[in-house]
Order: C-alpha cells, then structure tokens, then sequence
C-alpha cells in the first residue's frame, strides 16, 4: 500500500461518486466511500475489494462537520495517508422561487455548500502534514448557465465555485485544488425534484442528452492522473447536445 494513492469520496453511494470509486480502483486507487446509505456503501466496497481493489467506507451525513473529520480520520487510519477528497455529494430539489419552499433551500445550502466546505476543513489538516494533497470538488454547469427553478441550486454551487478558486489561490505549491463542472448527467438528480412538471420536464431532457456518470469520473481520474506541479483547475464535462 506504500505507494497506492488514497481517495476520499463523498456522495459515493450512487451516481457520479460510484462512478468514480469504480474508475479509481480500477487505476489502483484506494478508495474511502462516504454516503448516507450504509448497505449500498457496503455493497460497493465488497465489489470493489473482491476484484482485487481496496476500499473501505463510513457512513457519512455531509451536514454533520464530524462525520467529514470521521471518514477523513478512516481513511488514514486504513491505508495510512490521504491523497486527495472528492466532494461529490449534492442535492438538487430545486423550484420556482415563489413556491417558497424554504426548506430545500436550507437543504442544499447545508449539504451542496457547508458539505463541501466540510469536507474541506477535514481534509486540509492532513494535507498540511503531508506537504501535499487534493482537493477535488464536483460542482454543475447549472452554475455557468443559469435557468429558471434553479436559482437556489445553482447559487450553491456558484457559492463552492467562488470558495475552490480561493482555495486555489491560498494553496500554495504542494496542494492542488480542482473544481469539475458536469452538465446534464444520468443520475438520480431529478428523483428530489418536489413539482412534478419540472421533475418531468428534466426527466425528458436526461433521456435524450444526458451523458453517463462515467464520463464525469473519467474527468476526475484525470485531474488526479497529473504530474505533482501540474494543477487542473477547472474541468466542464457536459453533453454535446446540450444548450
């Protein structure tokens, strides 16, 4: 294990984070899952392991500051060291803003902004001791573009965006620090939408551009494949037919 590279991913239960912890143990990477869904973490990490990776997981509430400093903890604790964290996970239950639901905009404030930043804080301890790491957050074209109901959603992730590139700044020569922006991707993304005229209109749009999740990991392997002077700031991954 000396010389294998140690990741940490958030949201890994499904969707892009699996994607990418399915890509990364394949590359020889090891893997520490996140997630809120125990048995789906659980049976993640025994595929991975019996084909030969090493994975490991905890459960993880992004909301919870110590859960993040817990599955940072983990990861050093199994395989001795942490090369880099995705911050991966996100929620979308987005709307007009005159539907006035509040509490989803908390919801992703809590998870999409403070789980990142989170994440963050857990992490850049064990880099300073290390005199290197990574920092990778996935964030949404949905911040680059900005439609209608997803103003909220797309003020977090602008929030993070903002944040990873006075990371980037601050970081200094040892840390690298990344920001992926997916477009339009074949997840659960739309299975939190609350209106149901939008959760189908988004729906429809998935079926006939999305992209696979495996394209946003082949994203992050990249960022993470390079040269230790080589820093990729900025990566937008989204599908050729969309607007």
């Amino acid at each position: 294990m000396a010389e294998t590279k140690v990741v940490a991913i958030t949201g890994a239960s499904s969707g892009i984070g699996q994607a990418t912890a399915r890509l990364l143990a394949e590359h020889g990477y090891a893997v520490v899952l996140g997630a809120r869904r125990e048995e789906m973490l659980a049976t993640l990490a025994a595929e991975l392991n019996d084909a030969g990776g090493h994975a490991a997981y905890r459960v993880t509430d992004v909301t919870g500051r110590a859960d993040l400093e817990a599955l940072v903890a983990h990861a050093v604790e199994r395989f001795g060291r942490l090369d880099a964290i995705v911050n991966n996970a996100g929620i979308g239950p987005i709307s007009r803003f005159d539907a006035l639901r509040v509490d989803d905009w908390d919801a992703m404030i809590d998870v999409n902004l403070r789980g990142t930043l989170y994440g963050i804080a857990a992490a850049l301890p064990v880099f300073a001791r290390q005199g290197n790491g990574h920092v990778i957050n996935v964030i949404s074209t949905a911040g680059i573009k900005i439609v209608p109901t997803m103003g909220v959603y797309a003020a977090t992730k602008n929030a993070v965006r903002t944040a990873t590139e006075a990371l980037r700044q601050e970081a200094g020569p040892n840390l690298r620090v990344t920001e992926i922006s997916p477009g339009m991707t074949a997840t659960n993304f739309g299975d939190s939408i609350p209106d149901q005229g939008v959760r189908e209109a988004i729906g429809k749009r998935l079926v006939e551009v999305a992209i696979p999740p495996e394209a946003i990991a082949r994203g992050i392997l990249f960022a993470l494949e390079q040269p230790p002077e080589v820093d990729v700031g900025s990566i937008v991954i989204r599908p050729t037919a969309q607007d």
